[in-house]
């Protein structure tokens, strides 16, 4: 287990990711079933909370407690985070996460009465840090032992 100085750069380092590739596989705890990739809505200064678009009709639009996982591009960090998803009413939130490539999901518009926008407020997270490097690859896919060659390490911590 990591220190909490290690903890809080874990966590940094979770934010940085999650910001170059903010996609996840979403899923309502109540519902095993409703795992599917979504796109998360990032915001840095928000505080502990990142935001969904998907369409009333959807499973996801039950809301309620929902977990999370996350794989960076590089798949050098991987993440699971619990939360509470619930409906996001405020217009100007709806206006500062609306992007060209939201719209390329919802082509009627964010006026689309179906629309529901969704804010996770985020809980406890797991994040787990393996920098393997290209020796340390070359060395597995060989077979050999690699247990002492791996960077990185786990962290239990709130976002």
């Amino acid at each position: 287990m990591y220190d909490q100085g290690d903890a809080d750069e874990l966590k940094h380092e979770f934010w940085e990711k999650m910001a170059k590739s903010p996609f996840v596989m979403l899923q309502l705890d109540a519902d095993p079933d409703s795992a599917a990739p979504m796109t998360a809505q990032l915001d840095k200064h928000a505080d502990s909370a990142i935001w969904f678009f998907t369409y009333r009709d959807n499973r996801f639009a039950t809301m309620g407690p929902a977990t999370a996982t996350f794989a960076s591009k590089d798949h050098e960090l991987f993440a699971r985070f619990h939360g509470v998803l619930s409906e996001e009413t405020s217009r100007e939130r709806l206006e500062k996460e609306w992007s060209n490539s939201v719209e390329a999901w919802f082509p009627n518009g964010k006026d689309d009465p179906n629309l529901l926008m969704m804010r996770m407020d985020l809980g406890d997270a797991s994040i787990w840090s393996g920098e393997l490097g290209a020796i340390t690859t070359a060395k597995m896919m060989l077979g050999m032992d690699i247990t002492d060659d791996t960077k990185g390490g786990k962290a239990e911590t709130a976002l």
